[in-house]
């Protein structure tokens, strides 16, 4: 399935959004995402089933100033 990921078309077997991010190589590590600009917490993630067109961002925390 084509879905848009942080501004890139990306193609994807996943459909739910624990396994789409574990696709993308981010395995359970520490994320923000949002999916269709609407955010998404931890909690709900599970819940999460992208469709086909669907805009992801993923957001990574970084240290520094």
């Amino acid at each position: 399935m084509k879905i848009t990921v942080n501004g890139t078309a990306t193609d994807v077997v996943a459909t739910d959004l624990p396994a789409i991010l574990r696709e993308l190589g981010y395995g359970d590590g520490k994320v923000a995402t949002a999916v269709n600009e609407r955010f998404v917490p931890v909690t709900a993630r599970s819940g999460a089933v992208l469709q086909p067109g669907d805009r992801l961002e993923v957001v990574t925390p970084r240290q520094g100033g």
